[in-house]
C-alpha cells in the first residue's frame, strides 16, 4: 500500500512560492565584523573579538525586524546587541551589555524605525 506524500506547510497555508530568506543575527554579526572567511570543518568555537558600529547593529536590526519579538527597533536593536554578546564582539569599542543599559536608560538615540 502506497502512503500519501507528505505535504510539509500550514493547515490551510497556500503555496505561494515566494519567501525571503533572514540570515540568523549572529550569521549577520559575523559578516558585518568582515572577517576573512574560515573552513567550518577545521576551526570551531572561533572566538570573534572584532568591534562594531552601533550604526552596523542598527542596519542589522532592521533586517532582522520581521523575525523579532519585540514590539519596536529599539527591542531589536538589544537584541542584536545580546548576540554580539554571545559572538564576542563588542559594539563601538564596548561591552554590548553596557550599550544595552545606556539604551534602557536614555543615554543612547536609537532611531524608531
Amino acid at each position: 500500500m502506497e502512503r500519501p506524500p507528505r505535504h510539509r506547510q500550514a493547515h490551510g497555508a497556500e503555496p505561494s512560492g515566494e519567501f525571503t530568506v533572514v540570515p540568523s543575527a549572529a550569521a549577520l554579526v559575523i559578516k558585518a565584523l568582515k572577517e576573512p572567511e574560515r573552513d567550518r570543518k577545521k576551526t570551531k568555537n572561533i572566538k570573534h573579538n572584532g568591534n562594531i558600529s552601533l550604526d552596523d547593529v542598527i542596519e542589522i536590526a532592521k533586517v532582522m525586524r520581521p523575525r523579532s519579538m519585540a514590539k519596536d527597533l529599539k527591542g531589536t536593536v538589544k537584541e542584536i546587541l545580546g548576540t554580539c554578546v554571545s559572538v564576542g564582539c563588542t559594539v563601538d569599542g564596548k561591552d554590548p551589555r553596557d550599550l544595552q543599559q545606556e539604551i534602557d536608560d536614555g543615554d543612547v538615540d536609537v532611531p524608531l524605525e
